[in-house]
């Protein structure tokens, strides 16, 4: 995953904020607004590909607090899109280079979409790539019954199971059963079975219930000054976030962009992404084509 990474070089940095220490990455010095490339709970070197496709452009990425290197002290036991919203602004305050155009996919879009409301100031474009909400949804009380099966087994089995239920959420097509079904085999998925007993992953404990039950100002969305583009993925029809993108997209009554590919096809193609295409597209969106 570092490959691209490393070939634009780029500089690390700490961030001391209200209960965690955040670390992001500064690549480039380019002409005309920086780039922010966000993701929740993917961290920065999953946007190592995609970032390297603008070397034209300052590029920020970070990972978000309680991911990987940004390590997190806050006693609560989630997190919430309007802090990591708050974390956003702090890291675009630090590199100096606001306002920016921003990237944002899945979590990361709804996270965008709490620090668009909060300083909007703080951005020219913001472009939410699918983000997954499920209050915007009409089957709403089937996608959070849903998000609470993950939680229940999570704290009562652990990892695997939980995360099967996530996969198959995510990847199911179309409304959702009013109720969820059984939990699919972890061991279709490559996952583990046992409980390790650690409670601490980042998706299923601190982000999943905040982030997916987030409900968005929609009247402060709409009176922000900046571009507010909301993305949604031609291989991802039907799918919970795709759903959601254009859920909100209707709300706010503007038209979604379709982007190539499915909800990460921004990672290396080796991950059965193509960075290619969703770089040219993004382009085309903050160029204004």
């Amino acid at each position: 995953m570092q490959t691209d990474d490393e070939a634009t070089a780029a500089t690390s940095h700490t961030l001391d904020v209200e209960g965690a220490v955040l670390h992001y990455d500064v690549r480039g010095a380019g002409a005309g607004p920086a780039l922010f490339i966000i993701g929740s709970p993917m961290d920065a070197q999953w946007f190592g590909p995609l970032a390297s496709r603008f070397s034209d452009r300052t590029v920020i990425t970070y990972d978000p607090r309680g991911a990987a290197r940004s390590t997190r002290s806050d006693p609560a036991p989630e997190s919430t899109p309007e802090q990591h919203g708050e974390d956003l602004h702090l890291v675009i305050e630090a590199v100096g280079a606001g306002p920016v155009d921003l990237f944002a996919s899945s979590g990361g879009a709804v996270n965008a979409l709490a620090l668009l409301t909060a300083h909007p100031e703080d951005v020219v474009t913001v472009v939410a790539h699918e983000p997954p909400l499920t209050g915007v949804l009409p089957d709403r009380q089937a996608a959070r019954a849903a998000v609470d099966a993950i939680r229940s087994s999570y704290a009562a089995e652990g990892f695997g199971p939980a995360m099967a239920r996530f996969i198959a959420l995510t990847a199911w097509e179309g409304e959702l059963p009013d109720e969820p079904g059984p939990a699919p085999d972890p061991q279709a998925f490559g996952l583990p079975v046992e409980d390790d007993g650690h409670r601490e992953d980042v998706l299923l404990s601190q982000n999943l219930v905040t982030c997916t039950s987030y409900e968005p100002d929609l009247d402060a969305l709409r009176a922000a000054p900046a571009q507010l583009v909301i993305g949604v993925g031609a291989g991802s029809e039907g799918q919970l976030a795709h759903r959601a993108g254009r859920a909100i997209a209707a709300l706010l009554g503007v038209e979604p962009v379709v982007f190539p590919g499915g909800h990460a096809a921004f990672l290396d193609a080796s991950m059965e992404g193509d960075p290619d295409a969703f770089a040219t597209a993004l382009r085309a969106v903050l160029s204004g084509s």
